[in-house]
């Protein structure tokens, strides 16, 4: 599948890197090899990843793991060609969020010093700045793909008013949005931002697909019909919860995080499992507790 309007094909399920620093680099280089494996050429960065918060130092383990990408994609060159790399900027270890022209021109410089890279596929402001007027943001945005430094760009974490002001500025569409959304998270499905992305042909890109683990590692009424679902298609409930995702009629790719190689490599089977309708909407109605209106 195409990432937004953009011409950059894409697998069904991404890879995201927000614990990816804690490995050492041989492990960080099985991740990765395994992820493509899967069919997960997405690989979801950012700039604060490995970020800790200490008392005598603010900026601690900031920029961790796109430095441990870099690293590995600096050891074997041919990856580079097989990854679509996505990172995102906008919050610093202070302010918290600053998605002014000044600051996100140096950190798209930074994130690809640290990924040792001339260009990212995908980059996004990783949370609104409501500081900075969307104007400012957008003239960044635009000068980053006038220059060659990322091929599209897109959005974290932003409402749909706030992705429309910015959109309204800026000179490319926006090809990703990036909300939290899961069997257990259904909130896109009700504020507008998987319907936006229908509208505009953007891609959602569903961070904490499982829900922070509440989904494998929990029971409820929602996990429930999970265990249904997987029954009848002889996976695990981790797969049905990523299927019911990619079961919207948006374009969703989930993210996922796991540190386990094996891992990795069941939650791919999800690219395979088409939902019916039926089973979407029972997953729905588990998690509203009452039939759909």
């Amino acid at each position: 599948m195409k990432l937004g309007q953009s011409d950059i094909s894409v697998g069904k399920i991404a890879y995201g890197c927000w614990r990816f620093s804690q490995n050492d680099s041989a492990k960080a280089d099985r991740i990765i090899r395994t992820a493509l494996d899967a069919g997960m050429n997405l690989i979801d960065t950012a700039d604060i990843y490995g970020f800790n918060r200490f008392p005598d130092r603010a900026d601690k383990g900031f920029g961790q793991a796109e430095a441990r990408l870099g690293d590995i994609l600096t050891a074997a060159p041919s990856l580079r060609k097989q990854i679509v790399i996505a990172t995102k900027g906008g919050i610093d270890a202070v302010q918290p969020y600053n998605s002014s022209f000044r600051y996100v021109m140096a950190a798209i410089d930074a994130s690809l010093e640290r990924l040792q890279t001339d260009y990212v596929d995908l980059y996004q402001i990783h949370r609104p700045d409501v500081t900075t007027p969307m104007q400012e943001t957008a003239r960044a945005l635009n000068e980053i793909v006038k220059s060659g430094k990322a091929r599209a760009i897109g959005v974290s974490n932003f409402t749909v008013a706030q992705t429309r002001a910015l959109q309204a500025h800026l000179d490319h569409p926006l090809a990703t949005l990036q909300p939290e959304f899961s069997a257990v998270h259904q909130d896109p499905m009700t504020d507008g931002i998987l319907d936006y992305a229908s509208e505009t042909g953007a891609t959602i890109l569903a961070w904490s697909p499982l829900g922070g683990g509440r989904i494998p590692q929990k029971d409820g009424p929602v996990q429930a019909v999970l265990d249904g679902i997987a029954t009848r298609y002889g996976t695990t409930r981790a797969v049905a919860a990523l299927a019911f995702t990619r079961a919207h009629a948006a374009h969703v790719i989930p993210i996922i995080g796991t540190q386990n190689p094996t891992r990795i490599t069941e939650l791919g089977y999800a690219a395979q499992i088409n939902l019916t309708g039926r089973e979407f909407y029972d997953v729905v109605e588990a998690y509203r507790g009452k039939l759909m209106p």
